[in-house]
């Protein structure tokens, strides 16, 4: 049977530096999204340099959101009985969530947009397909650690998980469906959808941000469906899910009322990119 093998390690050691992959991406996954988001502000006629500045604020508020988010939600993993609570800031292990990236990262870039007199949700439309170019770099850190898979399955892409990083009760198992894979794709997907329906559509004020949330979502809530690692439930559903369907639902309201509002011009020479 054909599979996807799981890489054999996650760290490297630099003499007594651990040098994690999974950090490694994440930070390929901020770089490569803020080139892009600073792009796309030049190409509007946007300061050089102002993105970085929001940065600044922006992606340690979004990491910190990111693992509070996590814990919050997967609180047996880490306060249960025989738990080690300071593992908690092991933000290395792994143990993020782009609910908790998201709204950390909206706080500190509002805080940084109001402090140089800029709408939010200009740069809401700017680093819209960055967050997902970036989502789709970092969902590789999961299959260096080998976790959040979806369920069992025999197909052709299976991914193999090693004995001490399966399930409890499917310890002999030992293919799964690879749902970083999936949601790596789907990211890049609506990294390209956002592009090319913005140059279509001419989308703005917040509009961009809003076909990401609810491209992103759509995908999110099946890949979360299949997944097996253990999460809190609401009537039945994983809590993600639900997280999901109402933030589709709360991008969609956004775009529908605003779809027969005119688009505000495009600065002179400015090309969206």
């Amino acid at each position: 049977m054909t599979a996807i093998p799981s890489p054999s390690q996650g760290v490297w050691h630099l003499g007594p530096l651990p040098i994690r992959a999974y950090s490694l991406l994440m930070v390929l996954a901020i770089v490569v999204g803020i080139w892009l988001t600073q792009r796309r502000w030049t190409a509007r006629g946007g300061e050089r340099g102002v993105i970085g500045d929001i940065a600044t604020w922006a992606v340690p508020f979004g990491v910190i959101g990111a693992r509070i988010y996590h814990v919050a939600t997967d609180w047996p993993q880490y306060f249960g009985p025989g738990r080690d609570p300071l593992r908690a800031f092991a933000i290395w292990e792994g143990g993020i969530s782009i609910w908790g990236a998201v709204a950390g990262g909206a706080l500190g870039a509002w805080l940084a947009c109001r402090r140089r007199g800029i709408p939010l949700r200009d740069f809401a439309d700017a680093v819209a397909p960055g967050i997902a170019l970036g989502q789709a770099i970092a969902r590789w850190g999961n299959w260096f650690n080998q976790e959040l898979y979806g369920r069992p399955t025999t197909l052709p892409w299976a991914l193999e998980i090693d004995p001490a990083h399966r399930p409890p009760g499917l310890e002999t198992t030992a293919t799964y469906h690879p749902a970083f894979l999936y949601e790596s794709l789907w990211d890049l997907g609506v990294a390209g959808l956002v592009l090319w329906a913005e140059r279509r559509f001419r989308l703005d004020r917040g509009r961009v941000f809003a076909l990401y949330a609810a491209a992103y979502t759509a995908g999110r809530a099946w890949i979360e469906w299949l997944r097996v690692d253990p999460a809190p439930l609401v009537l039945g559903l994983r809590f993600n899910v639900w997280t999901a369907l109402l933030a589709f639902g709360a991008a969609v309201a956004y775009l529908t009322a605003t779809r027969r509002r005119g688009a505000e011009a495009v600065p002179p020479g400015a090309t969206p990119a």
